[in-house]
């Protein structure tokens, strides 16, 4: 093989060349073009000569930077114009679920420990306990007929009797303020919510 290059005028390899060229064509060289906003990629061949491919240079620009900003003002975005009001809505549904919720839960109390006189409740108003898991209870009252009047002498004798009584939920949105706090009182973020059932 030696003779046969020699014969054509080529020099032969040694082990050593070989080695180096083979390692040359396994790990192309990047060269800078003449062209700007080119790249050249330049691999070797055994004929001496090198195989050049050009490609753009734009797809290498470092454009990171510009990235992360913009990236810092969509989650701004997504935050402020999505997300706090989701936020404030689901706050506000669990608040209102917790607070029927403690007026049940007191209704059920007071079923099992009814005044023994309903026109006197005084007594029986302070054995009761004035939150129901960190909701106050306010207005506690016996109503006696279907008129559902305060009971006394006059409607006591009738069959129907209802326990009424109220709590207060108080809502703390975020960004949703003029949305969510319309409830007239003085706190426009308080709601009253009132609750009633017949215990006779």
């Amino acid at each position: 093989m030696i003779n046969a290059m020699k014969r054509i005028g080529l020099k032969p390899f040694s082990n050593n060349a070989r080695r180096r060229r083979h390692h040359e064509r396994s790990e192309a060289i990047q060269q800078p073009g003449r062209t700007r906003g080119l790249l050249r990629r330049c691999a070797p061949r055994n004929d001496g000569l090198q195989t050049c491919a050009r490609h753009s240079a734009s797809f290498i620009t470092d454009r990171r930077g510009a990235v992360a900003f913009e990236t810092l003002l969509v989650y701004l975005f997504i935050v402020t114009s999505l997300l706090l009001p989701l936020a404030d809505v689901a706050a506000a549904g669990f608040q209102f679920i917790s607070g029927w919720a403690a007026l049940r839960a007191f209704g059920q109390l007071i079923q099992y420990k009814a005044p023994a006189d309903p026109t006197n409740i005084t007594t029986w108003k302070s054995t009761l306990p004035a939150t129901v898991s960190g909701f106050p209870i306010n207005n506690v009252q016996v109503l006696c007929g279907d008129s559902q009047a305060a009971c006394s002498s006059a409607n006591i004798s009738s069959p129907v009797k209802y326990f009424s009584y109220a709590t207060t939920v108080t809502l703390a949105p975020m960004v949703l303020s003029s949305i969510l706090c319309t409830s007239g009182n003085a706190n426009s973020c308080s709601f009253t919510l009132p609750y009633s059932e017949r215990f006779q």
